[in-house]
This record gives C-alpha cells, sequence and structure tokens, in this order.
C-alpha cells in the first residue's frame, strides 16, 4: 500500500533527509587514497548518532554495517572493511538515517584523485539521469515517465541501466511502495500524487546493464567488471516542483 505523507510527516522526513545529505558531505571531505571503507562507516555512524539518528541500514535484513560503500565495479550494497581507496578510484557511499519513526535515503559517487575521463563522464551522466527523472516526479505522471527518462538519457550514452535494483517509496519503513526502476514506459505505472514520497535512484553502468551478487550476500557488481555509479535523493511529491528532502543545497 502506498502511504501518502502528511505536511507533518514530511517535516519529519527533511529532518532525516538533512541528517542523510550532511553525513554524505562529510563523506565528501573524507574519501582520499589510503582511507579504508571501515573507516568511512565508522565516521558516517558516529555522525549520525551525534545528530540523534540511527544508521537506517545496520542490521537491516542483517546487513553488518551502517552505510554501503561499493568501489569501482560493484554498483551497490559493498560491505564496509579493510579496502584502502586508491587513486583512481569512485566509491559509491549509500546512506539511510532514521529519527522521529522517518528514513531518509540518499548516495552520492565520488571521484578519487586522478579518475580516466570515460569513468568521470560516467559519475557526471549518473548525477544528471536523477534530475532527468525527476522532471516528471510530479502530480499527474507516472512512475514509468521517470523511469523512461532515466533509461533514455542513460543509453543516449551508451549505458546499461541496472535493472535488478531500483528505486523505492521511503517514510515510516525504508522501502515502501511503489517501486521506482530506472527504466519503463512512459504512461505506465502507478500515478503520482502529492504526499508520495520516493527514493529515486540510478545505478547506471559503464558497459553492460548486467549484474551479480558476490558471496557475501550483498555486494553487487557489473559482469564485466566495468566501473558503476549511483546517485540517489529521497523526494517528496508536491503541488509543483519535487521537493529533495536530502539535497538541499546543490552536491
Amino acid at each position: 500500500m502506498i502511504t501518502i505523507k502528511s505536511a507533518a510527516d514530511i517535516e519529519k522526513m527533511d529532518v532525516a533527509g538533512r541528517i542523510v545529505e550532511e553525513t554524505l558531505n562529510l563523506m565528501s571531505t573524507l574519501v582520499r587514497p589510503g582511507v579504508t571503507t571501515e573507516e568511512l562507516d565508522r565516521e558516517a555512524e558516529r555522525f549520525i548518532r551525534s545528530r540523534g539518528a540511527v544508521p537506517s541500514f545496520l542490521n537491516y535484513s542483517g546487513y553488518p554495517k551502517s552505510i554501503c560503500t561499493s568501489v569501482n565495479e560493484q554498483v551497490v550494497h559493498g560491505i564496509p572493511g579493510s579496502y584502502k581507496l586508491k587513486d583512481g578510484d569512485i566509491i559509491s557511499v549509500d546512506v539511510g538515517a532514521y529519527i522521529n519513526g522517518f528514513h531518509g535515503d540518499a548516495a552520492r559517487t565520488f571521484l578519487i584523485g586522478n579518475v580516466p575521463d570515460e569513468v568521470k563522464e560516467l559519475v557526471k551522466v549518473t548525477k544528471e539521469c536523477f534530475f532527468e527523472g525527476i522532471k516528471f516526479a510530479k502530480v499527474g505522471y507516472r512512475i514509468g515517465d521517470i523511469g523512461h527518462a532515466i533509461q533514455s538519457y542513460a543509453e543516449s550514452h551508451g549505458y546499461g541501466v541496472v535493472r535488478e535494483l531500483i528505486g523505492h517509496g521511503i517514510g515510516r519503513e525504508m522501502h515502501e511502495e511503489p517501486d521506482v526502476p530506472n527504466y519503463g514506459r512512459p504512461g505506465r505505472g502507478v500515478r503520482l500524487e502529492k504526499g508520495m514520497c520516493i527514493a529515486v535512484e540510478p545505478m547506471i553502468n559503464l558497459g553492460t546493464e548486467k549484474v551479480w551478487q558476490l558471496s557475501d550476500g550483498w555486494t553487487i557488481v557489473t559482469q564485466d567488471d566495468k566501473p558503476s555509479a549511483h546517485y540517489e535523493n529521497t523526494l517528496v511529491i508536491t503541488d509543483g516542483e519535487p521537493r529533495l528532502l536530502t539535497l538541499h543545497e546543490e552536491g
């Protein structure tokens, strides 16, 4: 069932969203060669808790860490550990925070040092895919309109659009209805209504769209080992333009 959020609900979600945004801003200052993904996780958890929230991902369906850190060919759900970032890497950091009964969820892909131009372009276009998609995150459009816009923009650049992992509704639960795929047909799917809250999150691959899961039971990687980028924000459908709850300052 899709839940329509009240104005009071949305203000609570905005608090959670700001904590997610601030955590990602902190991560942007920490990602550099030699830093381990475990160190990023530790600092993210410390910060989230310092703001009175708890990490949404910690122990979610058994997930063992507070954030997801997905490096290079890892698409999503990379588990923080001993890996040390190195020059030329990219890393997707996915953060969730829970406070006052509501969740916020967002992701950014960061460049580490001297990243190849074709990978920089992938990261840039993935972010652009998000903004192409949310042109249709308005009352009266359908979920398929968002997915179609993302897919069309990514594929026009020759990239693969991951099918197995998608965006989602969000609120009192981290994952709610409706599903929000990064592909689709215009005019299809759930019609958007004021007060719906969704997480839109393009996951775009430099090569094939095909992915698989590693033996850790979480980490998703590209089948051709080419890099993947991820960009996500939580937003609410309004009478006009969508309100971004995890992006109050351009970043």
